[in-house]
């Protein structure tokens, strides 16, 4: 007996001006399974699977639910024929309950009361999400937020829910906990596709993977027939590539001190007594679970925060008291760990997101005006030096997939030839063959001398770009460790406090 297929895509297109998004795509979810799809960014996958949940309309081809041919107008069609999703960008009030995220908007079903509560309740329980209604959203960790997604999904009675890069932004331990609730979730008949460029998860929890290429599907694989280097060959044409540094740049000029810093908010230290140097041509790699102070130290080297105690030098001058724009103009150059809501101005075009940050030099300012010229000059540059896959430098910035939003922030932040770059996330939420150019652009530009404060939750990339690897627990440095003999378990050991006895 064949088994049934909960969605069926044939001969999907869809085009936006100057761009094809999708043509001739092909896909077969079977029911009660795990679907992955997989490509580079701009490969067109989520463009697809918002055609699926009715946010754009296809130009060509035909959507199957259940077998039957279907028309989605909106996300409310979708949602009515059982298909919710999970975007990569969380969509939650943060000064809401969870009961009040997950009831808004569909106050009709359960009400906004004991009924609501219960129905929560029900399913948090039964799909092991450990979630109560009552409490405060912004008093929850990154996984527990993804949870309250689903969690809206399942309240609005979906049974096809797709996940938008469901671990970009988890660390180890979270995945493991989500992919148990997808497996839950499997058991009781639920259909999951989700988007992927972490290959090695993509072959743990799927049972079905369609690699999509420039647009169109270009093979259907199950994990056991396929190794991760297959699956990115599959997707780019190449080999999964290796972050690794290789010959050591490491000079004895110290680019970046800090010094006996403290950050204190409301009597509780966020930064504790943190001391680290960083040399020219030096890679420090910080490791963490996300939450520990690695972005209250990114932002006090930024100047975003004032610390309460210690002092920052960079080179030789005492910047502790220095605004953030002096900071830059001084030659710190700044990957931010949320490209859309720190990086860039998501509606204003490529030149004009050229210049942020760089509002004081050249060559986006001529004097005291803004140099268009000398911007979109530029822009031009970082577009090609860069591989920024658009259609112009005048295209907005939210019409770019991830990956070459980041690409374009990484060239803007390596221009003007920065002292000390602080790569927060750098390749978080990209593919393999974004990922790569970046780490390349990395190492090139540590063998130049740039001295990289790397903040990741990736170990492999930290064990492989980083000259040094410190790990940051409750606001402390905690443990110094050597890439070349440092394991991923070890480091997740001291990320979590296992051998602070030992």
């Amino acid at each position: 007996m064949t088994q049934t297929m909960a969605v069926r895509l044939r001969g999907i297109g869809k085009s936006f001006p100057g761009v094809v998004a999708n043509h001739d795509v092909d896909i077969e979810v079977r029911t009660g399974t795990v679907h992955a799809l997989v490509g580079e960014n701009g490969a067109g996958k989520s463009t697809l699977m918002k055609i699926l949940y009715g946010v754009q309309k296809p130009d060509e081809g035909t959507i199957e639910i259940g077998g039957d041919e279907i028309v989605l107008n909106s996300p409310a069609d979708a949602i009515q024929h059982g298909v919710g999703m999970v975007f990569q960008h969380f969509m939650l009030a943060d000064n809401l309950t969870v009961l009040e995220n997950v009831v808004l908007g569909a106050e009709k079903l359960y009400g906004i009361g004991d009924k609501a509560r219960a129905k929560i309740k029900e399913l948090s329980d039964s799909y092991g999400f450990g979630l109560s209604p009552d409490h405060l959203v912004e008093d929850l960790g990154v996984g527990q937020r993804q949870r309250i997604e689903i969690l809206k999904v399942l309240y609005r009675g979906a049974k096809i829910i797709i996940l938008d890069e469901p671990t970009a932004v988890l660390v180890p331990q979270e995945v493991d906990a989500l992919f148990g609730n997808l497996r839950e979730l499997k058991s009781k008949g639920f259909t999951l596709l989700f988007i992927s460029h972490k290959l090695d998860e993509v072959l743990a929890v799927a049972d079905d993977v369609t690699v999509m290429r420039r647009g169109t599907t270009v093979a259907a694989v199950q994990p056991k027939d396929v190794t991760a280097r297959q699956l990115a060959e599959l997707m780019v044409g190449s080999e999964l590539p290796s972050p690794s540094t290789e010959e050591s740049t490491v000079t004895d000029d110290v680019q970046l001190a800090v010094e006996n810093v403290t950050l204190a908010v409301a009597e509780r230290n966020l930064l504790d007594d943190v001391s680290l140097q960083i040399h020219r041509g030096e890679v420090l790699g910080i490791a963490g679970v996300e939450g520990n102070g690695q972005t209250e130290l990114v932002e006090l080297v930024m100047g975003i925060r004032p610390a309460t105690s210690g002092r920052v030098l960079l080179g030789t001058e005492d910047i502790t008291g220095w605004s953030t724009a002096a900071r830059r103009n001084a030659g710190i150059g700044y990957i931010p760990e949320d490209r859309q809501r720190h990086g860039l101005l998501l509606d204003f075009p490529l030149w004009e997101n050229r210049i942020l940050g760089h509002q004081d030099r050249p060559p986006t300012v001529r004097g005291p005006w803004i140099n268009k010229a000398g911007s979109r000059k530029d822009s031009q540059r970082i577009v090609d030096q860069f591989d920024v896959r658009t259609p112009s430098i005048e295209t907005t910035a939210r019409a770019l997939s991830g990956g070459n939003q980041q690409k374009f922030i990484v060239g803007r932040e390596m221009s003007g030839d920065p002292v000390l770059l602080i790569a927060s996330h750098p390749t978080r939420g990209v593919d393999v063959g974004a990922q790569a150019a970046i780490w390349d652009h990395i190492r090139d530009a540590r063998r130049q001398g740039l001295a990289v404060l790397l903040i990741s939750a990736d170990l492999d990339e930290l064990i492989g770009l980083s000259d040094q690897i410190q790990v940051i627990l409750r606001g402390r440095l905690v443990g110094e460790f050597d890439p070349d003999t440092v394991t991923p378990e070890q480091l997740g050991s001291a990320m979590t406090g296992a051998g602070e006895e030992e």
